[in-house]
């Protein structure tokens, strides 16, 4: 398969296979449904993906590039860290109130693959400790990168909130908790 051709259908899967985990999840996603949705023919698929976790895998990297920059956006619209780590709370309560969102990819595929899926795991680890370290990053410059883990945990903790209540309030909530660490 030529590499131009290899790339578009790689691109292809990836997309419809992203909208489809998040939308309805990975373990109601089939491979059969990737196939019909992208347009790309079975055998094209299987050159370019050995298995479903392959494919879940390149969705795990690219919406996670994509998180990490737009947390990045939202934190480089301020010079003030104490600003820039308040803004990350600041885009997700405009995140959780878009009609089409789902939830935290993230969380939402830990939840539903095995303990024992390490490779899966350790990826979304590693988007995870990005978040980590982006508020040090922030944190770092006043002294205040030992409340990097406390603003990691609220930051997670208010998409999970969220998506068990699925109001914008735990997001809120989160964010004013944020502040009175920060501003102490």
């Amino acid at each position: 398969m030529r590499k131009d051709r290899k790339n578009a259908v790689r691109q292809a899967v990836v997309e419809t296979a992203s909208r489809l985990f998040y939308k309805q999840g990975y373990s109601n996603t089939g491979i059969n449904q990737i196939i019909e949705e992208s347009g790309v023919v079975k055998s094209s698929l299987y050159t370019t993906f050995r298995s479903k976790e392959d494919i879940l895998m390149a969705y795990l990297e690219t919406s996670g590039a994509a998180t990490d920059q737009a947390l990045k956006d939202a934190a480089d619209r301020f010079e003030d860290p104490v600003k820039r780590a308040l803004a990350i709370f600041d885009y997700l309560v405009e995140l959780v109130q878009q009609k089409e969102y789902y939830g935290c990819n993230f969380l939402n595929i830990i939840s539903e693959i095995p303990k024992e899926d390490e490779r899966v795991r350790a990826q979304i680890k590693k988007q995870k400790n990005g978040v980590r370290r982006l508020f040090y990053q922030i944190l770092e410059p006043v002294g205040k990168e030992d409340l990097a883990d406390e603003m990691y945990t609220l930051f997670d903790g208010a998409l999970i909130a969220n998506k068990v209540h699925d109001e914008v309030w735990p997001v809120l909530s989160a964010r004013r908790m944020a502040d009175k660490l920060l501003n102490n």
